[in-house]
C-alpha cells in the first residue's frame, strides 16, 4: 500500500523548520507532500532548498483546511494518505501500526493515532486525542479530553477500536474513499469538516478507527487557538451544518430546535464570563447558518437510519452538570 504524507501549509516557515525534519527522517517508504496555501513568506523556498525529496504543491489561494486540501490532494497518487497538521511531531515507527490497521480491517475508512500534547507529552491533546465521539444533541468530545479537561496518557486508550470521528490535525484515509465522499465540505473553511466527512463515511457504511498503537504529538493552537472566537464560530456553525447534511431526516429538525436552545445558553454563559467576542461569535454562527441553510439542505445524501452516532445523550450536562471528566464516566 502506497502511502502520502500531506502537509498542509500557509505562512508556516518556523512550523516546518521545527517539525518538518522528524517527519522526513520517521516516514521511511512514505511519499511527503508539502500543500501550500498560497504562503507569502518563504515557506515553499524552504522546503526546496532543505528537503528536495519533498514534493511541493502550491495552491492558487489560502482556502483554508478544507479547499487547501481538496485543491491539493487531485495532484497525490498513492492509496493511503495521512493529512498530517504542520505543529505535529511524528515518532519513530509512527507509520506501521496506521497501515497495518488498514491492511487488517479493509472496511477500514478513515483512521487516527494517539494524540497526545507536544507541551506536556504524557498528556492527551485538545485536537482528537483518542479519538472523536458525538453525543445525541451532535456536540463532539473525544476519549481523553472533555471540553478543556485533559486526561493524562496511562496506556488507558492503547487499544484499536471504532470510533465516531477522526482528527483532522493527523487523519489517515483510503484515496479512494476520500474521493468517493467528495473530498471536504469547502463551505467549512475550518474546523469540524472532518466530523462532517467520518460522518458521510459512516452513511455509507464505512468503519473509522482509532490506533493506540502509534503517537504523535501536537502543538495545538498554532494556527488558531481552541479559546479563539473565530474557532468558536467555525465550531458552533459548521456543527449545525453537519447535523443539517447528516442525520435522518426525522431527527433534523427536533435537533435544530434543541440546538438553538442550548447553544443560546452556552452565549449567554460565554457574556456572563464577560467572553463578549465568544457571545457574538455564537450569533454570528447562527446568521451565516441560517442564510446557508436552504444550500446546506441540497447537499444531504444517504443517511444510515440505523447507525447509532452518539455515545453520550448530552456531553454538557454530563460534564457541566454531572461534573463527569472523563469518557469512561460520560459515556457509563
Amino acid at each position: 500500500m502506497q502511502t502520502a504524507i500531506i502537509i498542509l501549509n500557509w505562512n508556516g516557515k518556523a512550523l516546518l523548520e521545527k517539525f518538518l525534519p522528524k517527519v522526513v527522517s520517521c516516514s521511511e517508504g512514505a511519499h511527503i507532500y508539502v500543500a501550500d496555501n498560497n504562503s507569502d513568506d518563504d515557506s515553499v523556498t524552504y522546503v526546496k532548498e532543505h528537503y528536495p525529496m519533498v514534493t511541493v504543491i502550491r495552491n492558487a489561494c489560502n482556502g483554508g483546511f478544507a479547499k487547501g486540501y481538496n485543491d491539493a490532494l487531485k495532484h497525490v497518487k498513492e492509496d493511503l494518505w495521512c493529512l498530517l497538521n504542520s505543529d505535529v511531531e511524528v515518532t519513530p515507527g509512527w507509520l506501521e501500526p496506521m497501515k497495518a490497521l488498514f491492511a487488517d480491517h479493509p472496511d477500514t475508512a478513515i483512521a487516527q493515532p494517539k494524540i497526545l500534547d507536544y507541551k506536556r507529552k504524557d498528556h492527551f491533546e485538545y485536537a482528537g486525542a483518542a479519538g472523536g465521539f458525538i453525543d445525541r444533541l451532535g456536540y463532539p468530545f473525544c476519549r481523553g479530553r472533555i471540553f478543556q479537561s485533559l486526561e493524562q496518557d496511562q496506556q488507558q486508550y492503547n487499544d484499536i477500536r471504532e470510533i465516531f470521528w477522526a482528527t483532522g490535525a493527523c487523519m489517515f484515509i483510503r484515496a479512494s474513499i476520500f474521493r468517493e465522499l467528495g473530498g471536504f465540505d469547502e463551505d467549512y473553511f475550518a474546523h469540524q469538516e472532518e466530523i462532517d466527512l467520518c460522518w458521510r463515511a459512516h452513511n455509507k457504511k464505512y468503519k473509522v478507527r482509532y490506533c493506540g498503537h502509534s503517537s504523535v504529538y501536537h502543538v495545538g493552537g498554532a494556527t488558531l487557538d481552541n479559546m479563539n472566537p473565530r474557532k468558536t464560530y467555525f465550531n458552533f456553525r459548521n456543527s449545525l451544518y453537519s447535523i443539517t447534511k447528516n442525520l435522518p431526516k426525522r431527527k433534523v429538525f427536533p435537533l435544530l430546535f434543541a440546538r438553538l436552545v442550548l447553544d443560546g445558553i452556552a452565549g449567554v454563559h460565554f457574556l456572563l464570563q464577560g467572553k463578549v467576542k465568544h457571545f457574538w461569535a455564537i450569533i454570528r454562527a447562527h446568521l451565516s447558518y441560517y442564510r446557508n441553510f436552504i444550500k446546506t439542505l441540497r447537499k444531504r445524501g444517504e443517511s444510515d437510519k440505523d447507525f447509532k452516532y452518539f455515545n453520550c445523550t448530552s456531553i454538557v450536562l454530563s460534564y457541566f452538570v454531572y461534573k463527569k471528566t472523563t469518557f469512561p464516566q460520560v459515556t457509563a
